[in-house]
């Protein structure tokens, strides 16, 4: 298996870097988040997937390893290619992914072209436990200090990450406060969680 090759760039494509490796140009599959923090000329790491076809060899090419191994973990689901992984991470980062996953958020996998509404329901259940919690994110987890503030702001931050608008996510956060508050009265910490489910239900009805 290729882990990674690393190089200058020799060209870009919208779809498509060529990195050379060894004075030999390896053409590599990214996403357009990849693909904009290149510069032709300049050295490049990109970690990369080895798709194997009776007719072809598919080399695909990630900003980082996290973004790879949520790539290849996407593909042990059914019915999900190289191609719709790929489509995947174009839409949203792995974070993205594993929040919407955790969350039952099917907009945000119906926002991925190629996915429908069937489809997203069973991806979410086959990849419910296969991704993980989200590297990034603190949702669940409370900070040290303010926890009065810091539910709000996580809740914020995952709908935003999620492809919601800040506007949207006010609103949404707004509607779940009362919940939140009432368990600060009890003593006990918001169940962020919980919340973002509730957000996200709130903000599939209105649209």
């Amino acid at each position: 298996m290729i882990a990674f090759v690393s190089g200058p760039v020799a060209a870009l494509a919208p779809t498509t870097a060529v990195v050379e490796v060894g004075g030999i140009g390896m053409a590599l599959q990214c996403t357009p988040a990849t693909l904009a923090a290149l510069r032709v000329g300049q050295e490049a790491r990109l970690a990369t997937s080895l798709v194997v076809r009776e007719d072809s060899l598919t080399l695909y090419g990630f900003a980082d390893d996290d973004e790879r191994q949520v790539f290849e973990l996407l593909q042990s689901a059914s019915g999900v290619g190289p191609r719709l992984a790929q489509a995947m991470l174009a839409v949203h980062s792995p974070d993205a992914l594993r929040l919407a996953v955790s969350a039952g958020d099917e907009k945000a996998l119906t926002a991925v072209p190629g996915i429908g509404k069937k489809g997203a329901q069973k991806l979410l259940l086959e990849l419910k436990d296969r991704l993980g919690a989200p590297l990034g994110a603190t949702v669940g987890r409370q900070p040290t200090g303010s926890p009065v503030t810091s539910w709000s702001d996580q809740l914020h931050t995952a709908l935003i990450g999620l492809g919601y608008a800040s506007r949207e996510a006010d609103d949404a956060v707004a509607l779940v406060a009362p919940r939140a508050e009432a368990a600060l009265a009890e003593g006990t910490e918001p169940p962020v969680p919980q919340l973002l489910r509730a957000a996200l239900q709130s903000l599939n009805r209105t649209r």
